[in-house]
């Protein structure tokens, strides 16, 4: 991607990080089957299933496919995170809430957040991950521009259809685009202008949870990118 043309601004920035981690992203998933999709390289694997087959406590979806999802507790990956936002002022008791979790819990973490973090995160499938980031930027586009009102865990039908979730999933990051890129200063700057309620965003400036959305975007594409590999080199 060349620098010719782009903005230097706050948000023209995040619109470009954005923009070339989307565009990179719908090349590297083309082809995607719906064996590749669903494929689970070990035992114990999260993905979405049919709501009888459900293997996890919280496993959610409007439908009749849901996503997995564990007992409440805070991923090893995020206990930076947790440190973060107490640094920044936020309460134990406000973080416990956020991560469903109790205090003690997040009391916990923050004792041990500087020692190397356990390995307790399930390996996931592409489908478990699409869907991940689906129902994350549906949820943070209605708690943002939308009514505000609707359960974000509701608002994806997932499905074990990779052609028609990655439809879906396009047409969510495509729509959450085009209301970005009309956000003004004063809403970048605006605490909680997203009230999305799993996380810090009731908490944070707008332009922090850009920041966050498309580092999520990034990451998980590129554990996606890294499943593919895996599922050519499986035999």
């Amino acid at each position: 991607m060349g620098t010719a043309g782009v903005r230097t601004d706050r948000l023209g920035l995040l619109l470009a990080q954005f923009d070339q981690a989307r565009e990179t992203a719908q090349v590297r998933l083309t082809g995607l089957s719906d064996a590749e999709y669903l494929w689970e390289p070990v035992d114990g694997c999260w993905s979405v299933r049919p709501r009888e087959e459900a293997v996890t406590p919280r496993a959610y979806g409007p439908g009749a496919w849901v996503i997995d999802k564990g007992a409440p507790e805070i991923p090893a990956g995020e206990y930076a995170e947790v440190a973060r936002q107490a640094a920044g002022g936020m309460s134990v008791a406000k973080i416990a809430e956020d991560w469903s979790v109790s205090v003690e819990r997040v009391e916990e973490v923050l004792a041990h957040s500087g020692e190397p973090e356990p390995d307790v995160v399930p390996v996931t499938t592409i489908a478990w991950r699409l869907g991940h980031l689906h129902s994350g930027f549906a949820g943070q586009w209605e708690w943002s521009f939308g009514e505000r009102r609707r359960e974000p865990r509701l608002m994806v039908d997932f499905s074990p259809s990779a052609d028609l979730a990655l439809e879906r999933f396009w047409a969510a990051l495509d729509r959450w685009r085009e209301s970005i890129g009309a956000v003004t200063e004063e809403q970048l700057d605006t605490v909680g202008f997203s009230q999305y309620p799993y996380g810090s965003d009731p908490d944070d400036p707008f332009v922090s949870v850009l920041f966050g959305a498309n580092l999520e975007l990034i990451h998980h594409m590129a554990e996606i990118a890294v499943l593919r590999d895996l599922w050519r080199a499986r035999f």
